[in-house]
């Protein structure tokens, strides 16, 4: 078994208390988790903005846009460590995660990543989609892409979550505290 398989089943690993908070880039899932931060829970960084961060300040070529399968295999280690490391006894929210790494690796290489990883990592059953939002969506050093190029990753993810056994809640467009609240109450009726 590699390493992108090792480890995690339902439930055990605290999959009922992850929460994956998914979707198009640029629309608002950051500004989301620095609410419910704010608000108490713990919340864990998106892995591809961390690893550009970290590729930029070495020289390194990890990117999206340089190597996208290098990209793509870092953002599942660190997925995985993130869940691992993940020890709050309440809910714990994800800007992306390992179903998005693996994703993207499959979509990269052809290699059927995807399915594996994600039945032996299972977040909560309800996985919060943001929609694109083109009056928001902005680029910056770690989002060199436009709306265009992310439009196929949401496509993708829209189709795949479902057959991965996911009820997708799409967030609304509204304020960044009703959002936050939108969230909290499909949880709550989750239990």
């Amino acid at each position: 078994m590699s390493t992108l398989e090792k480890a995690g089943s339902a439930g055990a690993d605290g999959s009922d208390r992850f929460v994956l908070i998914t979707g198009c880039s640029g629309a608002g899932k950051s500004t989301l988790l620095a609410e419910l931060a704010a608000r108490g829970f713990a919340t864990v960084e998106e892995p591809g903005r961390r690893i550009v961060r970290e590729e930029l300040a070495s020289g390194g070529t990890a990117l999206p846009w340089v190597d996208g399968e290098a990209f793509a295999r870092r953002a599942i280690e660190m997925a995985l460590a993130d869940r691992r490391a993940a020890a709050s006894e309440g809910w714990v929210f994800f800007d992306r995660g390992l179903i998005d790494a693996a994703s993207a690796l499959q979509t990269v290489t052809g290699e059927p990543v995807l399915g594996p990883l994600a039945r032996a990592h299972r977040y909560h059953r309800r996985v919060f989609m943001a929609p694109p939002w083109p009056e928001i969506f902005e680029t910056d050093p770690e989002r060199r892409h436009g709306l265009d190029a992310a439009l196929p990753e949401y496509d993708r993810l829209t189709q795949e979550l479902p057959h991965l056994g996911y009820e997708v809640i799409v967030l609304p467009k509204t304020t960044v505290a009703a959002r936050a609240d939108f969230v909290l109450g499909m949880l709550e009726t989750a239990r």
